[in-house]
């Protein structure tokens, strides 16, 4: 590392256990967002927390002139939970370096990111004095959890936010050095269900064969969400369902990510895409039914003969523009009442959703994200993909601040997020340093 406090700010800032879902770290939540407004101080920036009824939003701001475009940068210092802790080849908030790559929760989704944001600003600053344009950082605690109280904020600060265009790097880079622009995400939504039965657990023996075992009706309402293709079966799921361009099929066959790639990263024996997609098309540009988790009766060691009380099952959809989250919610409820197995009862709970996102990369800040990107990571042309991935909050901006959001992640493949042994590499923490100089520079060309 060209410059080792900054690799000491990156270890200081994974240090802390922040982890949003986990109650038990609500004082180490509220550490991390102390952590963040000192740094902001340190650089010359002004922050702010902001309490809310859950975990703390931090903003910062340069002092803004009439006249410049601004850009709001967004992140999130919560992080996912640890588990299995076991898997983990060293503590998870204690960063390991070793070659080059940082092991530790959250080293790239997304306190590595941010914090390179956060630094090439200190690195400007140090050698220019000001910023060419006005800056607002935007610094959540709950993005893994769904951000419930962001879009509040939002509304509650509008005019404080207002900006002309959102930057964010919480996405993911095709290779090594290799520039990327998300300019479309998909969206996402959630549901639980839970299969009732007999009001208690049962002997298996003596019950068995007379009654209705939930965990066999939750397994067979699950298999009528797909066909024998594996499309999604449910009932106008696909009405508002926008088809690829040709360009983007074209771009994207042409992109080093091929299908070999996607099985060694994902060590699945084989892919199963959606008939006339390629694996790439079906990740970034079509929509989803997935099964999440199911459970339900007995989990422990040996055997305990049961026909369990209930069963249940977590869901969500990946959706494309022009998907609706919650019609999308409501037709699966319809889909899935009208499925359920005689002898059990049915309860659906809906969850957080999201909408999908799309911007024109080729015009007006896009271009100027492209030019960033050219000149931060030279020697390759940009990249300009789509994500499986959702970051609702990307359309609440449009929708309530009325600008779009440049998405130039740094995380590679293979970079284990939200799984044990996360990674982030020095090389891609140092790019990201440089790479938001420069995007200062190109947007307040426009």
């Amino acid at each position: 590392m060209n410059n080792q406090s900054h690799l000491n700010d990156l270890f200081e800032f994974l240090r802390i256990p922040s982890i949003s879902t986990d109650s038990a770290h609500r004082d180490d939540m509220q550490r991390c967002a102390s952590w963040l407004a000192a740094k902001f101080t340190a650089i010359g920036l002004q922050p702010q927390i902001h309490q809310t009824p859950g975990h703390p939003i931090v903003t910062a701001r340069n002092a803004h002139k009439t006249g410049r475009p601004t850009v709001l940068i967004y992140g999130h210092y919560d992080v996912q939970p640890v588990d299995p802790l076991n898997l983990w080849h060293s503590n998870p908030f204690e960063p390991k370096l070793e070659n080059g790559i940082i092991t530790a929760r959250g080293a790239t989704d997304n306190k590595g990111q941010i914090l390179a944001h956060i630094l090439g600003v200190q690195e400007y600053l140090a050698a220019n004095g000001e910023l060419p344009l006005n800056v607002i950082f935007l610094i959540e605690g709950e993005e893994e959890i769904g951000s419930p109280h962001l879009v509040p904020f939002l509304r509650e600060h509008q005019r404080e936010l207002a900006c002309d265009i959102v930057a964010i790097s919480d996405t993911g880079m095709l290779e090594p050095g290799k520039g990327t622009m998300t300019y479309g995400l998909r969206g996402i939504a959630c549901l639980e269900i839970t299969v009732s039965g007999p009001d208690k657990d049962l002997h298996s023996g003596i019950y068995g064969g007379a009654i209705t075992n939930p965990l066999t009706a939750i397994s067979r309402l699950i298999a009528t969400l797909h066909d024998a293709n594996g499309k999604v079966a449910i009932s106008g799921f696909y009405d508002d369902v926008a088809e690829l361009e040709q360009w983007e099929r074209e771009a994207w066959a042409k992109l080093p990510m091929k299908d070999a790639d996607i099985l060694n990263l994902t060590g699945s024996p084989s892919l199963a895409p959606e008939k006339g997609y390629s694996a790439l098309e079906c990740t970034w540009g079509r929509p989803t039914a997935e099964l999440n988790g199911i459970y339900g009766g007995y989990q422990g060691e040996g055997s305990k003969t049961v026909i369990p009380s209930a069963a249940h099952a977590k869901i969500s959809f990946r959706l494309v523009p022009s998907q609706d989250p919650d019609n999308i919610l409501s037709l699966a409820e319809q889909h899935l009442q009208k499925h359920c197995p005689p002898g059990v009862t049915l309860t659906v709970t809906k969850g957080h959703s999201g909408a999908a996102y799309r911007l024109d990369p080729n015009i007006g800040f896009g271009k100027a994200a492209q030019r960033a990107l050219s000149l931060a990571f030279p020697g390759k042309d940009p990249a300009l993909v789509r994500e499986g991935g959702s970051i609702p909050i990307v359309a609440d901006f449009k929708k309530i601040l009325g600008v779009d959001t440049l998405l130039l992640g740094l995380a590679l493949p293979d970079a284990r997020i939200h799984s044990p042994n996360e990674t982030f590499t020095v090389e891609n923490f140092e790019g990201g340093i440089r790479l938001n100089q420069i995007l200062l520079q190109e947007l307040a060309k426009q």
